[in-house]
């Protein structure tokens, strides 16, 4: 399950810098996270570490985005090797209308 931040983030800016895969960034107006980046830490740590120094607690699972801790350690796997997540766009594919 990719995690997801709610319009109750306040942008106090914990989360982004210790997402170990780089899956937070700012949005339009809050912080968002990347579910083809996201694996919850699977693989880094025991606990997603945005969550755990998170002050609001607005960064809860996805239910949009169901992944079983194997599919987690997979897409772990996928990006330490470099490689585009399994349902990221490639470079050669025309971006999406």
């Amino acid at each position: 399950m990719a995690l997801w931040i709610t319009d109750e983030c306040i942008n106090c800016d914990v989360c982004e810098p210790e997402c170990p895969n780089q899956a937070i960034s700012m949005g339009a107006e809050i912080y968002e996270i990347d579910p083809d980046r996201c694996t919850e830490c699977v693989g880094h740590f025991d606990e997603p570490q945005c969550v755990q120094v998170c002050p609001v607690s607005c960064i809860p699972v996805n239910p949009q985005r169901v992944e079983t801790k194997a599919q987690l350690l997979d897409k772990y796997r996928v990006l330490q090797a470099g490689a585009a997540p399994p349902s990221a766009p490639s470079a050669s594919s025309p971006p999406p209308r």
